[in-house]
């Protein structure tokens, strides 16, 4: 399939690139020299790694480790985090998380990875933890969301928001 064509040009019948997208000779992977397939390994190895991480994090939690929960399921989400740099480039993802359709899950999402720490290390309350987790996890899919085009409006719907 030639670049610009099928799933990867979203947007093909206007002159609009979406910032979502991502292309073969983008500039932040030259010095890499990695393939679209590469990145996409790269990315699924990411998400994969950060879903174990947050699992073991889990499992932790389980056996009353609140601390090793904390820092295990922060992990995950920081190396799931860095596995869309995969897709778009690390410099790129940088720069689109502080768009403004986006900055609010952003800051949301830093806020909550903090307040985990907060939860687990100075306040040592499980419950509190598990409060800021489930905002931390609301707060990234909100994030993961907005890449994907019409996916946020979609959500709004179905819940009776849009």
């Amino acid at each position: 399939m030639a670049p610009g064509k099928g799933w990867f040009n979203l947007e093909s019948g206007t002159s609009v690139i979406p910032d979502s997208t991502f292309f073969e000779g983008e500039p932040a992977f030259k010095f890499l020299n990695l393939s679209r397939t590469t990145r996409l390994y790269g990315f699924a190895g990411c998400f994969i790694a950060g879903f174990v991480l947050s699992l073991l994090g889990t499992i932790f939690l389980t056996f009353g480790g609140l601390i090793m929960f904390a820092i295990f399921y922060a992990l995950g989400t920081v190396v799931s985090l860095v596995g869309t740099g995969f897709l778009i480039g690390f410099f790129n993802q940088l720069k689109m998380m502080f768009k403004p359709i986006r900055v609010v899950a952003t800051v949301i999402l830093i806020a909550s990875i903090g307040l985990v720490f907060v939860g687990a290390f100075v306040l040592n309350n499980g419950v509190l933890c598990l409060i800021f987790v489930f905002v931390e996890f609301l707060a990234y899919t909100w994030y993961t969301l907005s890449y994907i085009p019409y996916a946020r409006t979609g959500i709004k719907r179905m819940i009776g928001f849009g």
